[in-house]
């Protein structure tokens, strides 16, 4: 990595917290990713990318602020990236998958608060996240309770913050709801940048968007194959970076990969050996450098197929219609692909339960491992349905709670072990 201290500096980082930080991913990283064994060459790629998160691609959204090109920062895939990029914007997903400067975390949160939300609150507060730091607008979205009233105290600490409401059923009043909040969202964004939005700008949004989304699902896909092509974690880690990277570089290389595990799969290679345990991760987004779990699964021989997560198949899986031609048209079809969102804020949430089935079938699941992280009411509530609806079908499964520290690592492999035994 080239010298950046001077452009860290310049963002406001607090540079002994940011190098300790930095040494802690670097060690993981190589210690859970780069020992893997029959990783594809394509891989390569999105190695480096990791390695210069901080660094190059910091120093790519200078320059596109330089040559004026605003940054959005957003935690959530309900923020929908296809009007970010109408508006000429660039659309980064903002730092939530570890623990940091949680003393002074809980000075401002209560205890009990789930990871996720502490996380992002101590990437602020620890001034290590350069995505925050260059962000021209932070746009917060009310999923959770948790995020909608800790949102209350983060807004005090950006300037810049821009809070969406979001409906929580799906209702006909629901939709319009949404459609208002859309609405609002492109005005603020035509304020910030003194560009109006056009019919053609939209259609260039969603066809980036879409083409993204084709890939993942592509590699998605690829992993139904025995022996898998890819590991988990690496499959995980790319459409983890799908929230940095520059969008169409992005699809470049993942469609590159995806023709390579093609080979594979023809040649019967995989990262994995033939007929190991196949499982299926479904709950809680993942967000980098949260790799506990699917580390400690893979771990025991098993390898992950598919992963029904924000940072995953739910965050990817549906395309926005562009057949409109007038801006009403295209905004009807930007609300009625994120309504298909089976979060676990929604209620009811049948689609989400039919969604999980379909995914191990389609993937081949032996078992399904639903990932909770503590305090997320949402997904933990929903866990007990997920289970029991799932276990009518004969899938097996294994719910987990837990949160980013390493102080459960013991319990959990000796959970996910007995698992994988049973559905060997």
């Amino acid at each position: 990595m080239a010298d950046y201290t001077q452009m860290w500096t310049d963002l406001g980082l607090n540079h002994d917290n940011h190098n300790a930080l930095l040494d802690n991913l670097g060690q993981a990283y190589q210690s859970i990713f780069m020992s893997q064994e029959n990783r594809p060459e394509g891989m390569s790629y999105f190695d480096f990318v990791m390695s210069e998160a901080h660094g190059l691609r910091i120093q790519e959204l200078r320059e596109e602020q330089e040559a004026g090109r605003k940054i959005i920062g957003s935690f959530c895939v309900f923020v929908p990236e296809e009007i970010i990029l109408a508006a000429g914007c660039t659309a980064v997903g903002l730092c939530a998958g570890a623990d940091f400067a949680q003393e002074e975390v809980e000075k401002v949160l209560p205890r009990n608060t789930c990871s996720l939300i502490k996380s992002f609150f101590g990437f602020k507060l620890g001034k290590v996240c350069p995505y925050m730091e260059v962000s021209d607008m932070i746009v917060g979205e009310n999923t959770c309770d948790g995020k909608k009233k800790s949102f209350e105290v983060f807004k005090e600490m950006v300037p810049n913050f821009y809070q969406m409401d979001l409906p929580q059923t799906k209702t006909p009043m629901a939709r319009h709801m949404l459609k208002q909040e859309f609405k609002s969202f492109v005005e603020k964004l035509e304020e910030m940048t003194g560009k109006s939005i056009s019919v053609e700008d939209l259609k260039q949004g969603i066809a980036t968007v879409n083409a993204k989304r084709k890939a993942l699902r592509r590699l998605s896909m690829l992993r139904a194959a025995d022996p898998a092509p890819i590991s988990g974690l690496d499959a995980l880690l790319i459409n983890q970076i799908a929230f940095l990277d520059n969008p169409i570089r992005f699809t470049e290389k993942v469609n590159a990969i995806c023709d390579e595990l093609e080979l594979l799969i023809k040649e019967t290679k995989g990262a994995k050996k033939a007929k190991a345990p196949r499982v299926l991760i479904s709950g809680c987004p993942m967000a980098i450098p949260n790799w506990k779990l699917p580390s400690i699964i893979e771990s025991t021989g098993a390898v992950i197929v598919g992963e029904e997560s924000c940072i995953g198949e739910r965050g990817q899986r549906n395309l926005t219609d562009d057949s409109a031609d007038n801006l009403d048209g295209l905004m009807n079809a930007i609300v009625d692909r994120y309504l298909k969102i089976d979060c676990a804020v929604f209620t009811p949430n049948q689609e989400r339960v039919n969604h999980i089935k379909e995914m191990s079938q389609q993937y081949n699941a032996d078992g399904v491992i639903h990932y909770g992280l503590q305090f997320c009411q949402p997904y933990i509530m929903e866990s007990f349905s997920v289970e029991k609806e799932l276990e009518k079908q004969n899938i097996s499964v294994l719910r987990l709670e837990t949160d980013y520290s390493q102080e459960d690592m013991g319990q959990l492999s000796t959970r996910v072990e007995a698992f994988v035994e049973i559905i060997k």
